[in-house]
């Protein structure tokens, strides 16, 4: 198992952290505040470090575990230290009114953060259709959550998949960088089956497959 560096002290950070650590995984956990990476990497365990915000990350996986309004700020503000690393986006760019979404019209989030990223940096899209409460949860009745993903490079693709299998995760492929468009309206579906719905957040949106 190899390390696996967290931007973002959230509670997105914290699930995938956890679970990373009890994988096998060394976790780096950074953040622009740094008394909240050390809590979080004390709070995930397992050795976890805190390491320096705007600092090269250890990890050759990346999670971009900000909100989207921040995610642009801090992929810039990482510049070239982001070089060669895959950048697993976890955003969703949804308006806080969920009236719609933060990108221009003919774009979206990962597209977005890719275009800032140093040119050899690989975006996957990954992780953004889960809650963080459930993710934390693990399997339900002993099946895994879905952990739906994106990304033009296939073996990038391939070591996200298997960084997400070792969570206890399943990983879905749903295909190039473009789909990320549609896994960021799935989280506005998901949005809207809470508030309309299911009426709580306790719950996942996966694949089920008969037989």
């Amino acid at each position: 198992m190899g390390t696996i560096s967290i931007i973002g002290s959230g509670g997105m950070a914290a699930s995938i952290g956890g679970l990373a650590a009890k994988g096998g995984h060394a976790v780096e956990v950074t953040s622009r505040d740094a008394a909240k990476a050390g809590a979080l990497a004390l709070e995930i365990g397992a050795d976890a470090t805190a390491g320096g915000f705007g600092e090269a990350p250890s990890g050759d996986i990346v999670i971009l575990a900000v909100p989207y309004s921040a995610a642009l700020d801090v992929v810039r503000q990482y510049g070239e230290k982001l070089a060669g690393k895959i950048l697993v986006d976890i955003t969703n760019p949804i308006k806080s009114d969920l009236s719609g979404f933060l990108t221009p019209p003919d774009s979206f989030g990962a597209k977005e953060i890719a275009k800032v990223a140093p040119a050899n940096t690989i975006v996957v899209k990954a992780f953004n259709t889960q809650n963080a409460r459930v993710l934390a949860s693990g399997p339900v009745q002993g099946h895994p959550l879905d952990v739906f993903i994106a990304g033009d490079d296939a073996q990038a693709k391939a070591r996200v998949s298997a960084f997400i299998e070792s969570l206890g995760l399943r990983a879905m492929d749903t295909g190039p960088l473009t789909m990320a468009r549609t896994l960021e309206h799935a989280c506005m579906l998901w949005l809207g089956l809470m508030a309309h719905s299911v009426k709580h957040g306790n719950f996942a949106i996966g694949v089920s497959l008969p037989g």
